[in-house]
């Protein structure tokens, strides 16, 4: 059997703001936006992606800006971090991980597979990494 993971809820205070980092800045697809009222549902995905995320009105009880650790993976870390700054996304450097010094800032000799990632905030405080994946062992 397989099982894939298809949404994941993002907390946030203020949908239309969230709605406009995520569509705008981001670049994800607003593949719905349902207001029911005392329930609204925003869904986004990706692009290439087969998960999506919802934020909304009454879809859960996470504080806003309580998420951290989502991931997105891309397969140039450094184009990403260009296209995100160009957006207007506030995003830290690109940085390489190691297992002896953990991260540090990138440097142009660095092999980025499985070791580059970018960090970033949405409005609220959930954070996001982006890893470069271009092999997978």
């Amino acid at each position: 059997m397989q099982w894939t993971l298809e949404v994941v809820v993002v907390p946030v205070s203020d949908v239309d703001l969230a709605k406009v980092f995520y569509a705008d800045k981001l670049g994800f697809a607003v593949d719905h936006d349902t207001d029911a009222g005392a329930m609204r549902i925003v869904q986004l995905t990706p692009p290439g992606s087969g998960c999506s995320i919802v934020i909304g009105r009454g879809v859960g009880d996470m504080e806003p800006g309580s998420l951290s650790g989502l991931q997105l993976v891309v397969n140039d870390v450094r184009a990403a971090h260009a296209e995100l700054k160009a957006r207007g996304v506030d995003v830290g450097e690109v940085m390489y991980a190691s297992r002896e010094a953990g991260f540090r800032v990138a440097v142009a000799e660095d092999d980025l597979n499985n070791s580059g990632f970018v960090f970033f905030h949405d409005p609220d405080g959930n954070g996001w990494a982006v890893q470069q994946i271009t092999a997978r062992p």
